[in-house]
């Protein structure tokens, strides 16, 4: 099965600062990649660079047999890549609503598919942005990727800050979209033991590089990798 994602020795960062030195690493179509590290490895770094907001300093970037490694931001989103970025970056002045239809694109995901997956937003599609709670920005963040219809989502820690009612919401919707809708995704996050269970492959970056490349259920069960590389004391992951 051909790559759906595809990097080769990837070297970015930004303005002087090389944050990521080599980075190669794939994706095939239908699966999903944990990405971890402390804080400060390059994690961030290497999403922006995959979405085009980074300086290229070197290597390639192929999707879908093309080579994304020059190409604008918006001809990526385009092209197949849906992006959650930390700030989530909704249009708060703009309802539930309307933050979905302003950037939808034509395919499966429309309104009542994603309103079906997020009963929350349904409950409040006539609420401005500025008017939901930080869970539900960060699930309107998640919808907003999904209107446009990618064949890749890249979420960079979707969890954190949230309350525990709402992680366990998000953590359900993102199983299905995964698992059962087949969605590729790459998801930075910093909590191992929430993650590894929704995907197939885990890298984690140490100094801008992948230390590790492997399964998630082996990496779940490796307690001295786990630990030197991300500190997690716990006794596996499951």
């Amino acid at each position: 099965m051909a790559d759906l994602l595809k990097l080769e020795g990837l070297r970015a960062g930004y303005g002087e600062a090389l944050v990521l030195n080599g980075i190669s690493l794939s994706l095939a179509p239908g699966q999903a990649m944990a990405l971890l590290g402390r804080n400060g490895t390059g994690k961030t770094t290497l999403i922006n660079t995959i979405v085009g907001l980074t300086r290229w300093r070197g290597g390639s970037i192929f999707f879908d047999g093309r080579d994304f490694t020059r190409l604008r931001p918006d001809q990526r989103a385009l092209g197949g890549i849906g992006w959650v970025p930390q700030e989530r970056n909704i249009f708060k002045s703009l309802t539930v609503e309307e933050n979905l239809t302003a950037i939808m694109c034509p395919g499966p995901w429309g309104l009542d598919r994603i309103y079906a997956m997020f009963p929350r937003l349904a409950e409040r599609k006539r609420n401005m942005g500025n008017q939901l709670s930080g869970g539900e920005q960060q699930m309107l963040a998640v919808a907003r990727a999904l209107a446009l219809n990618p064949r890749l989502l890249l979420l960079d820690e979707p969890l954190e800050g949230l309350a525990p009612i709402i992680v366990d919401e998000l953590l359900a919707a993102l199983r299905k979209i995964i698992r059962e809708e087949q969605m590729s995704a790459i998801i930075v996050e910093q909590s191992a033991r929430k993650i590894l269970p929704l995907t197939d492959s885990a890298v984690i970056l140490e100094r801008g590089a992948v230390a590790y490349s492997g399964e998630s259920a082996a990496l779940a069960q490796d307690t001295e990798t786990l630990s030197h590389l991300l500190g997690v004391a716990e006794r596996g992951v499951h």
